[in-house]
């Protein structure tokens, strides 16, 4: 009894601890009966240690003492024939900790023991759900492994468990679970194509009271919807899925702001309603308006919020209400896809992804500030200022870590295409150097950027005029990944850049890049690829007087780079070089038609080199027809242009920075140890399998008057995480 009597006053001296948020003294009061020379019965050691162990992996970092205390429950445990839910929140926490800590074959064996744990146990709704939380964790450490098999046959165990228990939310969140690792390996379209039409029947199924208790089901799975078809190129259909995003992520975050100040206020009321010198008549009303914003708060609250569950957040362990959380799944899996400010991010990155093929700049740079501020705040909250290098991050702060820093790269990356495709190269250079410092400082968490980094400085050195170092550039990239698709995009670049430098050996070497690419556009992974090297080879075909030949792969391309990317850019440089040819073939009705259309698109992109090279055509144009009026104010125009053309690229090379972008020579960073590089990769490679994001960017080309102009926007068809190939 005296053993009760003292666990009873501790945990109740805890309790009024943690409600003033001393944590500290919090986790003293209940280690004090885990330290206790008094001999307590097991469950009570075991419960303390539990809260202890939740504590930590919450407010602190110190998830080995959390696995300590976790690791001792479980033994104390076994000698204890029942309590299975304390057995399954002890497996559950335990497992987190392993996957914070990357130990993920402890993580697998011990989830195994848990499943097995959960199937010999009544088989009630308890027990189901439980099955349903260890069977989502043991997916996803399958998936660090890249066993995509085994992850799918454990997300449709849960899917059962879910489906015995008629929780459609839980079956919906299995489902696109499914969807999500089918598009990570994409081992056929087919098979892809059956999961996204799964996803749908299931959503149907989901009523609103339970999506609205589990937000983050929702950005998931119109997410994964935008991968899906952005894989495909399919950017119409993608439009539909990035416009409910955000719709979706401006009304939820209004909605929390709204919470937001509702509690301040509550937490202003408890503290007035704390003195006791208050009237009664004040008092008596400040409880009324308290009691009516509590209401008030609980109709915006999701449900699930009110369940006092032992588990931490998936991400990290900071200290994050719900109100910072969007939950995919109802208690006990009560995680998250993505921290909520992460998928914030994502449905800016993917605003700006569909937005800037169709040259909507502006509000691709409204969205670009934002989503780097969101995680310019999220890594100042992680500790990564200036100075920081991988090697000095604590192991538990890889993961989260890993999350921003990669988004944080793929928005300057399309910050980099955006300015190169307006001209602005000193913009350009500005995000491509902070690609760089990033890469530098974490080179093992962003091994995936260098390839990217290299083509963007082969886009850069062409841009201004360095053609020879652009094709070297292009070239390295292809070192760098093994996607063949990524490969193929990089030659055909390279290939152009040659084409641009005009003189025989240059022209050879873009034939021996582009011959073999020739015979491989039907083995590519998506059209963008297809349309890079059938402008390259059209434009081959032009240097070697194969008009009619050049006419027809021209004309294709167009095709793809019209109905499938919706891409202004390329779609301008396709017209321009039909336009060119058309009147090479002396149709010149159509030739000024098409050059029209052209010049319009250039416009709106305010694409200077592309300008100047339709210029320069329609000059050859109006000497043909005798057109000397016209000549004279094109002519005027293009000077124009020109001019400001020159003093943009002036600017440029008189940059400190210039001469390091263009420089024949790979990227230098620090090495880490072996050890340090494990923890890094493994982080990495789980983070890509959660954060799998077909990206598009724009790949500059040259025009075939080096002198004017360039050609932009052959799509690199980059993939982050696994590549369909």
């Amino acid at each position: 009894m005296e053993g009760a009597a003292i666990a009873e006053g501790l945990w109740g001296l805890a309790d009024h601890h943690q409600k003033l948020g001393e944590i500290g003294k919090t986790i003293k009061c209940l280690e004090a009966i885990c330290q206790s020379q008094i001999s307590f019965l097991p469950l009570v050691e075991v419960k303390s240690r539990l809260r202890v162990s939740a504590l930590l992996l919450r407010y602190s970092h110190n998830v080995n003492h959390a696995k300590s205390h976790l690791e001792r429950s479980l033994l104390l445990l076994k000698s204890i024939p029942s309590s299975y839910d304390l057995k399954f929140r002890t497996y559950s926490l335990l497992s987190h900790c392993y996957h914070l800590l990357g130990s993920f074959p402890p993580q697998r064996n011990l989830l195994l023991k848990a499943l097995e744990l959960a199937s010999s146990v009544p088989q009630d709704v308890s027990a189901y759900l439980w099955s349903c939380n260890f069977n989502s964790q043991l997916a996803n450490t399958f998936i660090n492994e890249s066993d995509f098999p085994s992850s799918l046959s454990a997300l449709e165990s849960g899917f059962f468990s879910a489906s015995q228990i008629c929780f459609t939310e839980l079956q919906m969140f299995f489902t696109a679970s499914m969807l999500h690792v089918h598009i990570m390996q994409w081992t056929d379209d087919y098979s892809v194509e059956k999961a996204v039409q799964r996803c749908d029947e299931i959503w149907q199924t989901v009523s609103s009271d339970k999506t609205d208790r589990c937000p983050g089901l929702f950005f998931y799975n119109e997410m994964l919807h935008v991968f899906y078809r952005l894989k495909l190129c399919d950017y119409k259909n993608a439009q539909h899925h990035v416009d409910r995003l955000d719709q979706a992520m401006n009304a939820h975050s209004h909605k929390m702001q709204e919470i937001q100040q509702l509690l301040d206020e509550l937490s202003s009321l408890d503290h007035s309603l704390s003195r006791y010198d208050l009237p009664s008549r004040e008092r008596s009303a400040l409880s009324a308006r308290q009691s009516q914003l509590q209401d008030r708060v609980n109709s915006l609250s999701p449900s699930s919020t009110t369940y006092n569950s032992l588990e931490s957040a998936y991400f990290g362990n900071t200290d994050r209400g719900w109100t910072e959380r969007l939950l995919l799944s109802p208690s006990p899996i009560d995680g998250e896809w993505l921290p909520k400010s992460a998928i914030y991010a994502l449905v800016h990155l993917m605003v700006v992804i569909s937005g800037r093929p169709k040259g909507l700049f502006k509000e691709c740079s409204k969205r670009i500030e934002s989503g780097l501020q969101i995680i310019q705040d999220e890594l100042i909250k992680l500790g990564i200022t200036d100075e920081v290098r991988e090697t000095d991050l604590r192991r538990t702060a890889i993961w989260m870590s890993t999350i921003f820093l990669m988004l944080q790269m793929q928005f300057l990356e399309n910050r980099v295409a955006l300015e190169l495709t307006r001209s602005d190269y000193v913009e350009a250079e500005e995000a491509l150097v902070e690609m760089k410092n990033f890469f530098t400082r974490f080179p093992t968490i962003l091994q995936a950027s260098e390839c990217v980094i290299e083509m963007l400085r082969g886009q850069y050195s062409h841009s201004v005029g360095c053609y020879n170092e652009a094709a070297f550039h292009c070239l390295e990239a292809t070192k760098l990944t093994g996607s063949t698709s990524m490969q193929a995009s990089c030659q055909a670049f390279a290939a152009v850049s040659y084409l641009t430098i005009g003189d025989a050996e240059s022209s050879s070497k873009a034939l021996d890049l582009i011959g073999p690419l020739n015979g491989m556009t039907n083995s590519l992974s998506g059209v963008r690829e297809e349309a890079s090297i059938l402008f390259a080879y059209g434009l081959l075909l032009m240097k070697q007087q194969d008009l009619q030949e050049a006419r027809n792969r021209l004309a294709k391309g167009l095709q793809i780079a019209h109905n499938h990317m919706g891409n202004l850019q390329l779609v301008s440089q396709y017209l321009t070089l039909l336009g060119n040819l058309a009147l090479s073939l002396h149709d010149t009705v159509q030739a000024r038609e098409i050059l029209r259309s052209s010049l319009t698109l250039a416009k709106k992109l305010y694409d200077i080199p592309t300008q100047l090279w339709i210029l320069s055509i329609f000059t050859a144009l109006y000497q043909q027809l005798g057109e000397k009026g016209n000549e004279m104010e094109n002519e005027e125009f293009r000077k124009k242009k020109w001019d400001e053309l020159q003093s943009k690229l002036a600017e440029a090379r008189g940059s400190i920075h210039h001469i390091e972008l263009v420089a024949k020579a790979r990227l230098e960073f620090h090495q880490v140890d072996d050890a340090q590089e494990e923890s890094l990769v493994a982080s990495g490679r789980s983070m890509q399998s959660n954060l799998d994001i077909p990206e598009s960017i724009g790949v500059e080309g040259p025009s075939p008057a080096p002198s004017s102009s360039r050609l932009v926007g052959l799509d690199t068809g980059k993939r982050w995480g696994k590549r369909r190939i």
